[in-house]
C-alpha cells in the first residue's frame, strides 16, 4: 500500500489516536452540532435556530445571513430587509476573524462527504484523475453572479449541492443522499478534491474573506520539520503550506496567509514534531519559532 495513504502514523504513535485527530474530531462535532441545532426545531419542537445556512434566526433575535446569498440577491434586484443586511455583516465579521474558508471545513455538510472520498482515494491509491485548475471555482463564482444579475433570480441556489443537501436533511425532502453520492463519486473517481478545491463557488467566495482573516495556521516550528510530507497529503489546499514551511531562507514568515486555507487543522493533527499550530496573521515575523535569531551574532563575528 502506498505510504501516503496513511499520513499521521508517527503522530498517532507519539501522541495517541485522540490527540492526533483532535482538530478533525472537533470539526465533526461542529458540523454535527450545527446540523443538530437546525434539526431540533422540526424534529423536536426546540427552535433554537430557525431557517437554514442561507438565512437563519438564533433564539428569535440574532439574524445570520450568508453574504454570498445576499450579494446574489442584490445583483438580482431584490429588496433586502435591514435584518438580512445586519445578518450578513455579522457573518462577514465572524469569518473575517476566524478564517473565511473555515466555513468549508467546520460548517459545510458536504465537507464530510468530500473528506471521505479523499480518504478512500488515498487508501485505494487512485491516480489524481481529471486535472481542474483551482481558478475554475472563481470563474464559477463569477458566473453565478452574472446569472443572478441577468435573470433577476438566485438561480445558483436551485442547483447548489450544499443548499440541496442541507435543506433536504433539515426539511426531509429526500434528495440529500443523491446529491451527496454524486459529489462523493466525482471526488473519488473523476477528480481528486474536485468539488471543494476546484469548483465550489461558495468556497471561492469565503476564500476572498479569508484573504484578510486574523486566525491562521502557522508553521511556527518549521525548523523541526522532518520532510515527511504528511501535511501535504492531508491538506485540501497544499499549495498554501509551501511559503510558510519553506520560506525562511527568503525571509517569509511562518504563518499560512493563503486565502485558500480552510483552517481545518489537519496539518496540526498529523505532524509528529508539532511544526504547525493555530496563531494569528500578526505573528508572522520570519523568525518566530521560539529559537534565537543567530544572524546578528554571525554578522558581528564576520
Amino acid at each position: 500500500m502506498n505510504t501516503a495513504s496513511r499520513p499521521g502514523r508517527e503522530s498517532v504513535a507519539q501522541r495517541g489516536w485522540l490527540a492526533a485527530h483532535k482538530w478533525l474530531i472537533l470539526r465533526r462535532l461542529s458540523q454535527t452540532l450545527i446540523l443538530g441545532l437546525f434539526l431540533a426545531g422540526p424534529l423536536a419542537g426546540i427552535w433554537i435556530v430557525k431557517g437554514n445556512l442561507a438565512s437563519s434566526l438564533i433564539l428569535g433575535e440574532l439574524p445570520l445571513t450568508d453574504p454570498y446569498i445576499l450579494l446574489q440577491s442584490l445583483l438580482a434586484g431584490h429588496t433586502l430587509a435591514g435584518t438580512a443586511i445586519a445578518g450578513a455583516l455579522i457573518v462577514l465579521v465572524f469569518y473575517g476573524w476566524l478564517g473565511g474558508r473555515a466555513y468549508c471545513s467546520w460548517v459545510c455538510p458536504l465537507n464530510v462527504v468530500t473528506d471521505a472520498a479523499n480518504w478512500l482515494r488515498r487508501r485505494l491509491d487512485l491516480r489524481e484523475g481529471l486535472r481542474i485548475t483551482r481558478k475554475a471555482r472563481y470563474w464559477v463564482l463569477a458566473m453565478t453572479l452574472v446569472v443572478a444579475f441577468a435573470t433577476g433570480s438566485i438561480a445558483w441556489e436551485l442547483v447548489n449541492p450544499v443548499t440541496i443537501v442541507f435543506r433536504s436533511l433539515v426539511f426531509g425532502l429526500g434528495f440529500a443522499w443523491v446529491v451527496a453520492l454524486a459529489v462523493f463519486l466525482f471526488d473519488l473517481l473523476v477528480s481528486a478534491r474536485g468539488w471543494c478545491t476546484h469548483l465550489c463557488p461558495v468556497g471561492a467566495f469565503y476564500g476572498l474573506i479569508g484573504a484578510v482573516a486574523v486566525v491562521r495556521v502557522g508553521a511556527t516550528g518549521r525548523d523541526d520539520c522532518t520532510d515527511c510530507l504528511d501535511c501535504y497529503v492531508v491538506c485540501p489546499e497544499p499549495q498554501v503550506i509551501t511559503p510558510a514551511l519553506r520560506g525562511a531562507d527568503d525571509g517569509i514568515g511562518p504563518v499560512v496567509l493563503g486565502a485558500d486555507c480552510t483552517n481545518c487543522g489537519r496539518c496540526i493533527d498529523v505532524c509528529a514534531p508539532d511544526v504547525f499550530t493555530f496563531t494569528t496573521r500578526f505573528n508572522n515575523t520570519p523568525n518566530n519559532s521560539g529559537k534565537p535569531d543567530e544572524a546578528p551574532a554571525m554578522r558581528e563575528a564576520a
